[in-house]
């Protein structure tokens, strides 16, 4: 599961059945919550120390590459169904391959909440919907300590309320009866 910022940035990964390890990627600590700027001088992008291995594929990817690919993939469909739906009140929710599919959900606010599972998976929208509203709201928006570390408006996901967050993701997602597919 990916969460964007609406400022493209993965403030939020996590993964519950591939071999590797996300934690690594966005913090040494285990804190995939916690961004920290690289020596670029980039501002907002994250220091990748993992690489990760498709085991269909055979592809190595850094988990902030993968990160940009999957919101580039999510951002091109958007505007995809947004240009050629006449009716885009629903707009853009998931797609499917033969191998995976991928669901999303975009808040008012610009979060972008994105899962993968089976292809045969109904959809996860209304769980998404679920993490936003009765998670990430009351541990993370909610949570003063976010409040107070805003600089330069954008929050600083180091105090984000990560640890409880976290877990309410991880048992809200076991808890989904498809959980053994996504």
């Amino acid at each position: 599961m990916y969460i964007f910022d609406r400022h493209c940035q993965c403030i939020y990964y996590h993964d519950w059945h591939r071999g590797h390890t996300a934690r690594a990627a966005f913090d040494p600590h285990g804190d995939p919550l916690a961004s920290h700027p690289s020596g670029g001088g980039g501002g907002g992008s994250t220091t990748t120390t993992t690489t990760m291995t498709d085991p269909r594929q055979g592809m190595n990817m850094s988990l902030e590459e993968e990160g940009k690919l999957v919101y580039g993939v999510v951002y091109s469909l958007r505007n995809l169904v947004k240009k050629l739906g006449k009716n885009s009140q629903d707009g853009f929710i998931a797609y499917k391959t033969s191998h995976y599919k991928l669901h999303y959900y975009e808040t008012l606010t610009g979060l972008k909440f994105v899962i993968n599972s089976d292809p045969n998976v109904e959809s996860l929208q209304q769980a998404l919907r679920q993490i936003y509203t009765q998670i990430y709201v009351e541990l993370v928006v909610k949570n003063p300590l976010a409040c107070a570390t805003i600089t330069n408006g954008q929050v600083n996901p180091e105090t984000m309320g990560a640890e409880g967050f976290r877990n309410g993701v991880d048992r809200f997602v076991r808890s989904l009866t498809m959980f053994d597919t996504l």
